[in-house]
């Protein structure tokens, strides 16, 4: 342990996941309770014992399909009685929440809190497409009053400017984004749980339709049904579990500029530069003691500022890194994405990384195990989510 923010004394101890696939016409309460009743079952504890629940985005979820659940919901649906609970939509990423609770077991909050996230987007979108489920029945947000007139609707309009100035400025190629798809695809190929697992070559990835350059089909995500869940506990409450605790050694939640696509000072940085500086600012720990990656992919270009913002690269210099992926394999320096993410595994949300991180932690990545041997297990994992506008990262230790 580095000490850190929690001063390690905010662990996890449980982890669950539902069934994930492809319009799997369930609803997302039932996903979001198979996830959870895992994840507690996982840490050898009951619903009885859950004294704290958070999750990402609570009420008011702007898009059909992007929320399975609420913190109510699953509170209501367990029976729970909680010391302390919180949702919302305005947290560091994906895993806000998750800091959150972090933080409420430091302080005493709770002894356990159960964190979940749920999508049923792949279900959502299955009578009108992906399109028909933006903004379903709100209003746009402020920030396509200068986007939606010229066409740019989705992410994948608003994320293609920065990543062409990236490319413009730093030499990085449409192959180098390639390399990010490719690996993500072998990885999902040993995950029973992806939803892609066909073998994808670097013609495949080239060849692909193009959905708004530079990115093409495999530079997105997979929309999919599915929950994640995981138990946050306080150390000395976790005295007698059958898991072996990871430490939560720091968190990154730092926002320094503008939560904006386009509006940078450097154009070449997103919110994932400002996370990870905090990251790093509250451990010991450098990214040389970082031993698998779980890097968001909502877009390939997203994991590139990632590994650009943690410093796994120098800043504009993450294309030489991906030069031979061979890196970022599963016997690389650097494994990445090891379940998949989401670019071939499923769009869980950034949640999918905290739960594959946490299984490899603990030496239960089977065939896609990082070191490969039974028993195996690396020590030190950096999960990130979100990276555009909004980002934040953690780092989870077997110490």
């Amino acid at each position: 342990m580095s000490g850190g923010p929690f001063d390690g004394k905010a662990v996890i101890t449980g982890a669950g996941k539902s069934q994930v696939g492809r319009r799997l016409m369930r609803g997302g309460l039932d996903l979001t309770l198979e996830a959870s009743l895992r994840a507690i079952a996982d840490a050898g504890l009951t619903p009885d014992d859950i004294d704290g629940v958070a999750s990402y985005p609570g009420p008011g979820a702007p898009q059909r399909g992007f929320s399975g659940a609420d913190v109510h919901e699953v509170r209501n649906a367990l029976g729970l009685r909680t010391s302390w609970y919180m949702s919302g939509i305005e947290t560091a990423g994906q895993i806000g929440p998750v800091i959150e609770a972090c933080m409420a077991v430091t302080l005493g909050f709770a002894n356990h809190v159960l964190v979940f996230r749920s999508v049923w987007e792949s279900t959502a979108q299955a009578d009108g497409g992906r399109a028909s489920v933006l903004f379903d029945g709100g209003k746009l947000p402020p920030h396509m009053a200068w986007t939606a007139p010229f066409g740019a609707l989705s992410p994948a309009n608003w994320l293609a400017l920065p990543a062409q100035r990236y490319m413009h400025d730093h030499g990085l190629t449409r192959e180098h984004l390639g390399t990010v798809a490719l690996t993500a695809r072998r990885h999902a190929a040993l995950n029973p749980d992806a939803v892609f697992r066909d073998p994808l070559s670097m013609e495949d990835y080239l060849g692909a339709r193009m959905i708004s350059e530079p990115f093409g089909l495999y530079d997105c995500d997979v929309p999919c049904d599915g929950a994640t869940a995981v138990i946050v506990s306080r150390r000395d409450a976790a005295a007698g579990l059958p898991r072996h605790p990871l430490t939560v050694e720091s968190a990154g939640t730092g926002m320094f500029e503008r939560a904006t696509w386009d509006q940078r000072i450097d154009l070449t940085t997103m919110a994932a530069h400002d996370a990870a500086a905090t990251l790093w600012d509250r451990t010991t720990l450098t990214s040389a003691d970082v031993d698998v990656a779980q890097l968001y992919d909502g877009f390939t270009f997203l994991t590139v500022q990632w590994l650009d913002a943690l410093g796994f690269a120098a800043h504009g210099e993450v294309g030489a890194l991906l030069e031979d992926g061979a890196l970022l394999a599963l016997d690389g320096d650097l494994p990445l994405n090891t379940s998949g993410g989401q670019l071939s595994g499923g769009r869980l949300h950034g949640m999918g990384l905290l739960h594959e991180a946490c299984v490899q932690l603990w030496g239960e990545g089977q065939e896609r195990q990082v070191g490969g041997a039974v028993g195996s297990r690396p020590d030190v994992a950096v999960v990130a989510v979100g990276g555009g506008p909004v980002a934040g990262a953690m780092l989870l230790s077997h110490g």
